[in-house]
This record gives structure tokens, C-alpha cells and sequence, in this order.
């Protein structure tokens, strides 16, 4: 049966930037090529640079179509690059508005108007006043907000607030790729569509939970903006809290957005409350050092050689609810690690019923660089007797289906055009997130302790493997 497609404007404020060009249009590329939007969608892109459609173009040309790496046909990208117009406006000028919005209404065969704001967020609450004075705050309006949303809960509370006197929280889309991931999303199916996972996925079975979150590649030429961001704010807030989120929620009622993110929030809401003193116990925080061959993140450009911004961070975390009461969840994530990889690893405890020895289950949910669900099993070992050797059974999801497997801020965008709000933030989870956030960055903030170090390209810090090690658990590439 085929799809129907909504027709729709989509407003990219900060075209000429680095994620509309490196992702936003390439993805919508790719949905196009697809047959998946919509024949008179159209794009505008919008920034503060004097040009007009056909320099924007030209800029689109030479900057975005390099990322189209695959069903790239010179036919599909002239045909898509017609959707595009460029419309010049400076948020800060209310006058500038004027135009974008006649432009906007005078289509009346759409009703469906996206507003990306891909700029800072200190531009968030001007560009919503100005847009709400031409009228596109509208009900068949909808507004995605590119993270960061804030840098502490208060900043994020303002932006929330500011944005809120213009726009319905049902018009508020705020982005988070990782949710776009199908890996990620897989994981509320794997659960509670199969009777043998969620019988087993609590306390009473899982010993420990891991969520890592690691990249290979430096902090490169992004020294300026990571120093004031820090690997706790660029990860942990957001992507790794989602994966956190997805693995530990109780059965939503229905799929509708609102009672999986009823849920979720849930979730984040019973992470225990850190004291400054359970921030110096279960918190590690480390900056790669150089080697040979690598720079350290001192030596990294437009990185201050005092800098106490961390490049990785360990969090043993635990959740106060029936579920999961006394397991602990180990989070990390880190800039110049061993490998790049995003998982979830639940090490199942020891079940030993006499005949074959304590065993212990491990499962291994990875999102990247393969998305793959690998469970260890114990099997018998070939020869005379019954003694048993670990196995494992992989499946991989990317063989899973012969569809056509998009990227995440294809989907994404997708799900904004349709008006799904499932794979979006509510304002409540990401301000209560925050919240649990506060405490290592207040902690940080008033301590004279210096960051640990680890060698660049290695798993990250010793203290990483104590903070494991004290409960006698070990992270997944030490396990045996």
C-alpha cells in the first residue's frame, strides 16, 4: 500500500551552516530520491548572508553534494535541488521576517510549515518572536530545535520558556539523532515483543547494565565550542540518557508519543539524586593525553593548555524503581578511545543450577558501527562428555530486512513532516535530565581536583576500570 505524503515547507534557519549542509540536505536527498516526499515540498533555506537561490545553489553545489554517498544520480539531484529557494533573513531584524512570511503563506495548497532553527540557541527566542509576528506560529506550524538546548538546567529552562510563549509543546520538536537510530528504536519491539527478553529484563536476573557511547576521532577543530561543552553535555544529557531511557522504561500503555515519553520520563526521574560527595565516589572524568602519533586534548587547537573540560566520562548511575532497585548502570563516553562504538551490554547474573556450573548470560545491543544484538550463550563443547564453552548468537539487523535503511536525521526529518512526535524530547524529560546532571557540574565547577588522564586511543582511564572493579565487574572488552 503506498504511503501518503504530506505536502510541506521546511524552513532550515542556518542553511549555509555546517549540519544543513552536511546532514539536513543530504538526508532530504535522500527521502527524495526515496519517493519519499512529497512532489511539491518545498525547501527554503534561510540565513543571514546576502545571496540569492542561485548562489545558495551554488554554495549547495560545492558544500552539500559531496555528502551524498550513495543513489546519487545527476537526474534525482536536479530534480531535488528544485525544491530548494534561498530567502535572506538576519533574526535579529523583525523587518527581515516580513518577506519569509509571505513567501510562507502564499502557498495555500500546504498546510503543514517546518521551522528548522539548525542555529546557536541564543538566536532560539528571537527568531520565535519575530516568527510569531508574521503569523508562522500557527497551528500548522511545527519547530525543531537543535541541541544544544541549553549548557545547565537554567539555560535550558529559559530556552524552553522563550520558545513556549510562542509555540504549543505540541509544535515543539527538539531533536536528538540517536533517536532516529533504528537500533535504538528496535529496542521497545525486542522487549516487549518478545516473551523471553522482558521476562528476564529486571533485577531479579540482570547483574549490571553498561551504556558506552565511544569515538575514535578527536576533538579535531572543534577545540573552541568543546571546551565549553565538555563530554558530559555532549553526550551523557542526551544521547546516552535516551539509551538509558529505552533500556530501563516500563511498558508504555500505547505507542502515542505521549505515553512513551510518560515513560521515559519516568525513567530519568528515578535516577538517584547525587551528593557532591557520590560525584567524587561514582563519577570519573579524564582528558586523552598525546602520544607519538596523537595529539593530547591540551594540544589540540584553540584548547586553553589549563583546560579542565573532560574528554571522557564514567558514571556509575542507579535507578529507584522495582525494576531495577540495586542494579548498576555503568555510562561512559569519550572523545580519541579505542574504537568507535555506541551499546548497551546487559550482563545477566549467574545462574547455576547444579549441573553446568555458575554461568552468566551477557547481551550486547551495538547501534554503531554495526547494529547488531549478540547474546552469549553456553553451548557443549565438542568431544565426549558435557562440559560447556561460551557462544555466541548474533543477529544482525542490517540483514534483517531488504528495505532501504535510512540515516537518522532522514527519519527524523520524516517524522516532523508526518507530525509524529514519538522520536522527540518533551520539555519535562530533557529539563528533569538536567536536573540529575546539576550535581557533577557543580561538583566540577568548585573542585580544585585536576581531570585524569588516558592515553590517546586506548579504553579510556584506569580509575574507569576501579569504578567497575569495586562492585567486581569489568567493562565489556575486559570481560572474558
Amino acid at each position: 500500500m503506498s504511503q501518503k505524503l504530506n505536502n510541506f515547507d521546511m524552513v532550515i534557519f542556518g542553511a549555509t551552516g555546517d549540519l544543513a549542509m552536511r546532514k539536513l540536505l543530504p538526508c532530504l536527498y535522500q527521502a527524495h530520491a526515496a519517493g519519499l516526499l512529497h512532489p511539491k515540498g518545498r525547501i527554503l533555506g534561510v540565513s543571514r548572508s546576502q545571496m540569492d537561490t542561485a548562489q545558495f545553489l551554488a554554495k549547495v553545489q560545492s558544500d552539500s553534494k559531496i555528502h551524498v554517498k550513495k543513489n546519487f544520480t545527476d537526474a534525482l539531484w536536479q530534480s531535488f535541488i528544485q525544491r530548494i529557494e534561498y530567502v535572506m533573513v538576519d533574526v535579529t531584524q523583525p523587518t527581515h521576517f516580513d518577506d519569509l512570511g509571505k513567501i510562507v503563506k502564499a502557498r495555500t495548497e500546504t498546510d503543514n510549515v517546518i521551522i528548522y532553527l539548525s542555529t546557536a540557541p541564543k538566536f532560539f527566542a528571537p527568531a520565535c518572536e519575530n516568527l510569531a509576528k508574521v503569523g508562522l506560529n500557527a497551528d500548522n506550524v511545527r519547530i525543531v530545535l537543535e541541541k544544544p538546548l541549553g549548557m545547565d538546567l537554567q539555560s535550558s529552562q529559559q530556552i524552553n520558556a522563550d520558545v513556549a510563549k510562542y509555540f504549543k509543546e505540541n509544535q515543539v520538536y527538539r531533536i536528538d539523532h540517536y533517536l532516529g537510530k533504528e537500533s535504538l528504536q528496535n529496542l521497545l519491539p525486542l522487549r516487549f515483543g518478545n516473551v523471553f527478553f522482558e521476562q528476564v529484563w529486571n533485577k531479579d536476573f540482570i547483574q549490571s547494565v553498561q551504556i558506552t557511547i565511544a569515538e575514535q576521532l578527536g576533538v579535531e577543530e572543534r577545540g573552541e565550542f568543546y571546551d565549553i561543552t565538555g563530554a558530559l553535555r555532549d553526550m551523557v544529557q542526551n544521547h546516552i540518557m535516551q539509551m538509558l531511557c529505552f533500556v530501563a522504561m516500563e511498558k508504555p500503555k500505547s505507542l502515542k508519543a505521549d505515553d512513551v515519553r510518560d515513560e521515559k520520563l519516568k525513567v530519568v526521574a528515578a535516577l538517584k539524586p547525587m551528593t557532591s560527595a557520590d560525584v567524587d565516589k561514582n563519577v570519573i572524568r579524564a582528558q586523552y593525553t598525546q602520544t607519538a602519533e596523537q595529539k593530547g586534548y591540551l594540544q589540540e587547537h584553540n584548547v586553553p593548555a589549563d583546560s579542565q573540560t573532560e574528554t571522557y566520562v564514567a558514571i556509575r548511575a542507579e535507578l529507584d524503581t522495582p525494576r531495577w532497585i540495586g542494579v548498576p548502570f555503568y555510562l561512559r563516553t569519550g572523545k580519541r578511545l579505542a574504537s568507535r562504538t555506541a551499546e548497551i551490554v546487559l550482563n545477566f547474573k549467574a545462574q547455576d543450577n547444579g549441573l553446568f556450573g555458575a554461568n552468566a548470560n551477557r547481551l550486547v545491543i551495538s547501534l554503531q558501527p554495526d547494529e547488531t544484538i549478540v547474546a552469549k550463550l553456553f553451548v557443549k563443547q565438542v568431544g565426549s562428555g558435557l562440559d560447556v564453552q561460551p557462544a555466541e548468537m548474533v543477529l544482525d539487523m542490517g540483514k534483517v530486512s531488504d528495505e532501504r535503511r535510512a540515516e537518522a536525521y532522514e527519519l527524523l526529518l520524516r517524522e516532523v513532516i508526518d507530525g509524529r512526535l514519538n522520536l522527540f524530547n518533551r520539555r519535562d524529560e530533557l529539563e528533569k535530565a538536567w536536573e540529575w546532571v546539576m550535581p557533577i557540574l557543580d561538583n566540577w565547577a568548585n573542585s580544585s581536583v585536576k581531570p585524569y588522564g588516558y592515553i590517546a586511543s586506548s579504553w579510556g582511564p584506569k580509575e574507569a576500570q576501579d569504578l567497575l572493579a569495586r562492585d567486581g565487574n569489568a567493562w565489556l572488552e575486559d570481560q572474558v
